[in-house]
């Protein structure tokens, strides 16, 4: 990778890492600049729009890792049930492994500056949409129509980023694990296809023979 793309990356990441752990407001250009070792007339060279825009290449950049991870989890799970306790069991992984330090790679961000900055704003509303196009792709394989499906994937989501909070506060992975919960079918529910075919076996007997 030439120079000039390893100092525009390492920018991105920088930001991502500070706007994650410490806030949008609380992380300063220079600190960015200090922890990425890029040369300081850089950023103002990749980022024109200063700050903004580098906090919006930041949520694009850290949105599609998550989405990159939810479509690997996609093709290796084929069940929801199977997807949602490993994507929870994932986050849960990051989250112990920061020390309960860090949480959703873009919530932070968003919370500071939406719908302030319309730039950032669209940004992490092409993130979200994408994180659902995958995970309702997933929920859509156990039946149900398609706007079913991305509507309980956003609520996946919001389910997920909520547990996030309280796994930090209470220093303990449980919250995000119990997420896994929301697609556990209930005690003595029969599965939708098992449903839809006694409704057929009943229809069946009623029907008069002729």
């Amino acid at each position: 990778m030439a120079n000039a793309a390893i100092h525009k990356d390492n920018l991105i990441q920088s930001a991502m890492r500070l706007f994650r752990r410490q806030g949008y407001a609380s992380s300063g250009l220079q600190q960015i600049l200090a922890e990425s070792g890029a040369p300081k007339g850089s950023l103002y060279h990749y980022f024109p729009g200063g700050k903004e825009a580098l906090a919006e290449a930041a949520v694009t950049h850290a949105g599609r890792m998550v989405a990159e991870m939810l479509a690997a989890l996609a093709k290796k799970h084929r069940t929801p049930e199977a997807f949602l306790f490993a994507y929870c069991r994932q986050m849960a992984a990051w989250m112990e492994e920061s020390d309960f330090r860090s949480g959703c790679p873009i919530a932070t961000t968003l919370l500071e500056t939406t719908p302030a900055s319309p730039a950032i704003t669209a940004a992490g509303e092409r993130v979200i949409d994408g994180w659902i196009d995958v995970i309702s792709g997933v929920l859509a394989r156990g039946g149900g129509t398609s706007r079913e499906a991305r509507s309980r994937a956003q609520t996946i989501i919001a389910a997920v980023e909520g547990s996030l909070i309280l796994a930090r506060v209470r220093r303990s992975t449980k919250p995000i694990l119990d997420v896994a919960a929301l697609l556990e079918p209930k005690p003595g529910a029969r599965p939708k296809a098992a449903r839809a075919a006694a409704r057929g076996r009943r229809s069946s007997a009623q029907r008069p023979e002729g």
